[in-house]
């Protein structure tokens, strides 16, 4: 049978919990924040949704850019070429042409800081299996499903508008994600203030990020617009020792991209706090033992677990164990034997494995016959002892 024991966590910390924080109201069409720390999403709106990501998709050039230094497959200072296909792109560029020979380090800094179109052709052009923009396309479709992307199709490397080009917001945090934790060395990129290339157009030199210089902590990620997508934003912001993600779209104007980025960041930081809500080791409860040498053995936590709660703490937080029971010794200790469910109204509910506290070896062969007697005689009878009046 499965035994399930509901527990308040008072056991644990003696913490009161959680009247959810306010919700957060958008004017975005979609939108995802996330804790770096703890991985809790905070705000889900429309997040799985495919839609256009325009600039915000370059994100995933980079990250091929970014292996392929890691593997040796480029260098910051490999001269690439521009092609004529390359040169040709409108919109945001660093105004290449097919005479130059640019590093890698130069055109990253176009892709982030000038989101130059042309700068990320480039760098797909040299990676694609077959020298075009079109094959490098399809191989960062590829890699995004490696990667757990399952809501993202390339159809170029840039976002420029073509049917069947589409990210949702949720991958889009996962690759934000992956740039900060897997390329810290490279990360700094994403918060230069201004990149000029060569003397070119001078006034072109400013990132697009509006929330950079703010003092709130941000230092990346990446803007988008186009007509269709709207308004767009990855971002990520440090403060104290906390990290937050996120991703919106579908604003109307680079004024309302601005002022919902700010208000998310300022949310996420001011209507949160990180507590430690179970600690490795503590015995959290007492699990029935079949057939063994003691009658219980005890349940603690694998590990140690972080969450992320709403600052105005009111009710109690919720927690279950739950085991398959009793257990069939003999049972050896750090033996996996159960699992703790904590939850939070409106939150992600965590997980935490149970392991036994110490060995239970198996009963001797008095205390196994009498057992099996007893399971006999319920057989028999059914429930009720049937010795007993």
């Amino acid at each position: 049978m499965i035994t399930r024991f509901r527990l308040v966590l008072t056991f644990i910390l003696g913490l009161l919990l959680a009247l959810p924080a306010a919700a957060f109201e958008t004017e975005a069409t979609a939108a995802y924040v996330i804790d770096h720390n703890t991985g809790q999403v905070l705000l889900d709106l429309n997040a799985d949704l495919p839609l256009p990501p325009a600039s915000m998709s370059k994100l995933m050039t980079l990250n091929m850019v970014f292996e392929a230094l890691e593997d040796g497959r480029l260098t910051l200072d490999t001269l690439l070429p521009v092609s004529q296909h390359a040169m040709d792109y409108g919109g945001s560029t660093m105004f290449l042409n097919t005479r130059d020979r640019v590093s890698v380090e130069d055109l990253i800094l176009g892709v982030i800081v000038l989101s130059g179109n042309d700068a990320t052709a480039v760098l797909a052009e040299a990676l694609s299996p077959d020298g075009t923009e079109a094959g490098f396309a399809d191989l960062m479709t590829q890699r995004a499903r490696q990667l757990g992307m399952m809501n993202s199709t390339f159809r170029n490397s840039n976002g420029w508008p073509v049917p069947g080009h589409v990210m949702s917001m949720r991958d889009l945090g996962i690759l934000a994600e992956r740039l900060i934790t897997e390329f810290p060395q490279y990360y700094n990129y994403f918060a230069q203030r201004e990149f000029e290339f060569d003397g070119r157009a001078p006034d072109n030199r400013y990132n697009r990020n509006p929330l950079l210089g703010l003092g709130i902590g941000v230092d990346g990620l990446k803007t988008g617009h186009t007509e269709e997508a709207g308004y767009g934003l990855v971002g990520s912001a440090v403060q104290g020792n906390r990290r937050v993600t996120f991703v919106i779209t579908g604003l109307g104007s680079a004024e309302a991209r601005a002022r919902e980025s700010e208000r998310i960041v300022n949310w996420a930081f001011r209507q949160f706090a990180e507590r430690e809500v179970v600690t490795e080791g503590t015995q959290v409860a007492e699990a029935e033992v079949f057939l063994g040498d003691a009658a219980t053995v005890g349940m603690q936590a694998a590990h140690g677990v972080t969450m992320l709660l709403p600052a105005l703490l009111d009710h109690e937080m919720e927690a279950e164990v739950v085991y398959t029971g009793p257990i069939q010794a003999p049972i050896v200790a750090g033996q996996e034997i159960g699992e703790l469910v904590i939850r939070v109204p409106e939150m992600q509910e965590r997980r935490v494995p149970l392991l036994a506290t110490h060995d239970v070896g198996t009963a001797g062969i008095v205390p196994r016959l009498r057992t099996a007697f007893e399971q006999v005689m319920q057989m028999v009878f059914g429930g009720g002892d049937p010795l007993a009046g």
